[in-house]
């Protein structure tokens, strides 16, 4: 496997022709990651860089598509949390089958229904469900990030009990899948000073599974949106089986090819007082780009408060994928403001950047429809875990090398 090479601003600087600032202003809009070594540097990736300069600089073919594999396999699953089917369709475009797809919220449910009848949909608390040994070669689950008492706790299986994650392990347990899948935020990372992930781990260990877990970027996989998930993977350890990640593309999907002959739809409206202040906001901009008084009287006391605060008054560009989505475009925290118009963007535009196709519909009210895609995992993400997982099963990939020394830390440090 190719070593990533990290280098200073200024060694990147000279050695691909870039400026400095130019640089530092991708690292700033999350472009590139970049981390502190022992001694304070800053070190950015080599190929990250090369990859956005080939981007803004070279290639301006659109790369824009719904992921889909011509042939379906003969492996199955059941999705947990399933939400509005992010996952579920990027797995199926993958060429997994699903034979039960299960969620509590009655929208979420009701967008499943519609979209695909021949899901086996079931609504309800997951509490309630059994499961038997042998029922689908995957588990997959999105579950919610929750914290755990440690006092004088093993912390094993029985310890979680009362939380959504135990669920998700009890169906592990009872159906013995050869892989199981396990989705979140990637402050679960640092979430309790990483401890509730390493209990996860622990659990998924001692129901007899080997696990890894990985930050996955979706702009590097065929996503217009900087959305980063942490993706468990567990394999029985009774299989041969390598654990392999997605591997990450080299170019990026900017808000312009996503939008291309983007249908009209419903979507939430500013505001006058509020539309006045984003009409002066530049695509790409934010509060900052307001004169000061405007800074002031729009921000309130968090004008004096410390941090960037760069979601607020945020509008997108089209140059760019989009910041992450999150359940309302138009929350002052983390405001996405199109980039030419002066509106919140629209549900099939929220659609879009999630990559969800344009013939999917979503149920409830405008709200309910915002919600559900802003919470979703992006349909083409689901499509790599579901390839990658799909090649792991018919034994054609190799164990992913461990990541360079020190930057799991790092990122650990920076998702907080």
């Amino acid at each position: 496997m190719k070593k990533e090479i990290f280098i200073t601003v200024g060694e990147a600087a000279v050695k691909l022709g870039i400026s400095i600032d130019t640089i530092r202003r991708w690292d700033k809009k999350g472009l590139i990651k970049s981390f502190r070594n022992e001694r304070n540097d800053r070190l950015f990736s080599l190929e990250e860089i090369k990859r956005i300069q080939n981007k803004t600089h070279g290639d301006k073919n659109s790369k824009f598509k719904i992921l889909k594999n011509n042939r379906m396999s003969p492996y199955t699953a059941i999705e947990l949390f399933a939400g509005a089917g992010g996952t579920a369709l990027g797995m199926e475009n993958a060429g997994i089958q699903h034979i039960l797809l299960n969620e509590n919220d009655k929208h979420a449910c009701d967008t499943l229904r519609l979209n695909k009848p021949n899901w086996n949909v079931v609504e309800g608390d997951i509490r309630e469900l059994k499961f038997f040994e042998g029922q689908a070669d995957i588990v997959q689950g999105g579950f919610p990030c929750q914290t755990f008492s440690f006092a004088g706790k093993k912390m094993g299986f029985e310890d979680i009990r009362g939380t959504l994650f135990f669920e998700f392990a009890r169906c592990v347990k009872e159906v013995k899948p050869k892989i199981a899948i396990g989705e979140n935020v990637k402050g679960l990372l640092a979430h309790d000073n990483g401890r509730t992930l390493q209990t996860m781990v622990g659990v998924l260990e001692e129901l007899g599974y080997n696990v890894k877990y990985k930050i996955l970027r979706s702009q590097y996989l065929d996503v217009p949106q900087k959305r980063e998930r942490l993706i468990i993977i567990g394999v029985r350890k009774d299989l041969d089986i390598s654990i392999s990640f997605p591997k990450e593309k080299d170019y990026i999907i900017p808000l312009r090819e996503a939008f291309h002959k983007c249908p009209r739809s419903e979507g939430q409206e500013y505001p006058e007082k509020k539309k006045k202040i984003m009409k002066l906001i530049p695509p790409g901009g934010y509060w900052r780009d307001l004169p000061e008084e405007l800074q002031k009287e729009y921000m309130g006391a968090s004008f004096y408060m410390g941090g960037g605060k760069t979601g607020m008054a945020r509008r997108l560009s089209l140059d760019e994928p989009s910041l992450t989505l999150t359940c309302s475009p138009a929350q002052k925290q983390t405001e996405r403001c199109h980039p030419e118009e002066t509106r919140p963007l629209s549900v099939r535009e929220y659609a879009r950047i999630q990559t969800f196709p344009d013939n999917w519909k979503f149920c409830g009210s405008v709200a309910q429809q915002y919600k559900q895609i802003g919470n979703a995992v992006p349909v083409n993400l689901g499509y790599y875990i579901g390839d990658a997982v799909i090649k792991m099963l018919n034994g054609e990939v190799e164990e992913d090398a461990e990541e360079p020394v020190g930057l799991q830390q790092q990122i650990v440090a920076f998702a907080t």
